[in-house]
């Protein structure tokens, strides 16, 4: 088998100045660096043998040769362990090129990893060998339909297996499409533990791979950096063009609540926000705020940053206002043009916190709500709604969020939109290659972006 190359070829220049420094330090400091750090640790016993008296030849070359070797091959070996052989045939891990930032990709609905493949091929293209990018698959398929709750804390198993598994990671960061992106916010309230200060002895549930983390808490124990959702229902798809293939139908709207369940299970009651008592808010409302469940808003909150991609138009799924987290008076039609580099992110603008109490669920939402639970009228279900999306937006705009508006109305054939934005298949829908270069040089930009907290 042949040899792998010495491993200094691929080293960063810092790396080699420092096994440079330590090679002067151990063998000869009046030597440069560049011949204590030659390619093989052996070149400075090659030439031993030469003067040896001649009589004693044969017997070396015939008796003794092993056992002088074999002296060398020891002291080789010490050298390897004390300082490092950066010439050994060896495989050698660089601590420089372990990865310290863990990026979870979440699917959608009915989805799997395979989802991701080329995004996911073009994040480790882009972002490099810091990033440990692992796609989820705890939840694929049906799983799906179990609940937004159920599969949350099937993520939040996940991702601690991953943690306890890799070592030196210090950071992590989500990336979600469709309903992963409400998956994914209720697994982080989950992993979430509040900051302590750096004197106080973490128990083992939340002992952190981590020196460093941000003001306002811990996921899974490392600093959070993003949370990026990539047409994700975060006001639920009840109300008017929220599930843009009802076609605004009254009609149509009106009887899908009561029907979802039948084919999305527990998850289609939570989408509509039909699910739980009437007395008792919808989860997507809980969710908006810190309750008994979890600490939903302050897990968001830990991030440095939370950036929403929002498809403007020909998203059969989910409508651009739940996507964004806006009122319908918030929506104002983007440029026709592109951002430079970026074909199809057509707006971008950053949202800051907005100071208010957290939501409620007051009693006219709760005889609402039963009222579209067993008596469902065009009337009662637009008011619903309309009480439920402000209190979500209002709990959700306490923090500050990224939003970036996608149009894909140029492409031949546009209502490939909600799967286009994540480039589910390469061939189908790879006019959303600008957006997915967009995420990647943003997560990168963003790594290495100083932090500034934002307290609730």
């Amino acid at each position: 088998m042949a040899a792998s190359p010495p491993l200094f070829y691929s080293c960063s220049p810092r790396i080699i100045s420092r096994r440079n420094t330590n090679c002067v330090s151990h063998h000869n400091p009046t030597s440069s660096s560049s011949s204590s750090c030659s390619p093989s640790p052996y070149s400075s016993y090659s030439n031993s043998s030469c003067h040896l008296p001649g009589r004693f030849w044969n017997f070396i070359t015939f008796s003794g040769i092993k056992v002088i070797w074999k002296h060398h091959s020891v002291k080789a070996q010490a050298m390897r362990t004390t300082q490092g052989d950066i010439s050994s045939p060896r495989p050698m891990i660089n601590v420089e090129d372990k990865p310290d930032h863990l990026l979870v990709l979440v699917h959608g609905i009915m989805g799997s990893p395979s989802d991701w493949t080329y995004c996911e091929a073009e994040l480790k293209r882009r972002l490099g060998k810091k990033f440990l990018i692992y796609a989820s698959s705890c939840n694929m398929y049906t799983k799906t339909f179990t609940g937004i709750d159920g599969a949350g804390k099937r993520l939040a198993d996940e991702v601690m297996e991953v943690v306890k598994k890799e070592d030196g990671l210090k950071k992590i960061s989500f990336l979600a499409h469709s309903l992963g992106g409400l998956i994914a916010r209720y697994a982080i309230a989950v992993l979430y533990t509040p900051n302590v200060p750096s004197d106080y002895p973490h128990d083992t549930a939340t002992n952190s791979k981590t020196s460093s983390s941000s003001n306002n808490g811990l996921i899974a124990g490392l600093e959070a950096i993003n949370f990026i959702t990539l047409a994700t229902p975060h006001l639920g798809v009840r109300g008017k063009k929220q599930l843009p293939f009802l076609l605004g139908v009254p009609f149509l709207e009106k009887i899908a609540p009561p029907i979802a369940p039948i084919f999305t299970g527990q998850t289609g009651s939570q989408l509509f926000l039909t699910d739980g008592e009437a007395s008792k808010p919808p989860l997507l409302l809980r969710m908006a705020s810190d309750c008994d469940e979890g600490k939903f808003l302050s897990a968001l909150g830990a991030f440095k940053y939370r950036v929403l991609y929002a498809n403007v138009s020909y998203d059969h799924m989910v409508g651009w206002r739940t996507s964004s987290i806006r009122r319908e008076e918030e929506l104002v039609k983007p440029t026709d043009g592109s951002l430079d580099g970026y074909e199809h992110i057509v707006n971008l603008e950053y949202c800051p916190p907005v100071l208010s109490e957290s939501p409620n669920f007051p009693s006219k939402a709760a005889e609402a709500k039963e009222a579209a639970q067993n008596d469902p009228s065009t009337q009662n279900t637009v008011e619903y709604h309309e009480i439920m999306e402000d209190e979500m937006i209002r709990g959700l705009q306490r923090l500050g969020w990224t939003k970036v508006d996608v149009s894909f109305h140029s492409v031949f054939w546009p209502f490939f939109a909600h799967y286009n934005i994540q480039v589910k298949n390469e061939l189908f829908h790879n006019a959303g290659a600008g957006v997915v270069a967009h995420v990647a040089d943003t997560i990168k930009q963003q790594d290495s972006s100083p932090y500034i907290g934002v307290s609730l």
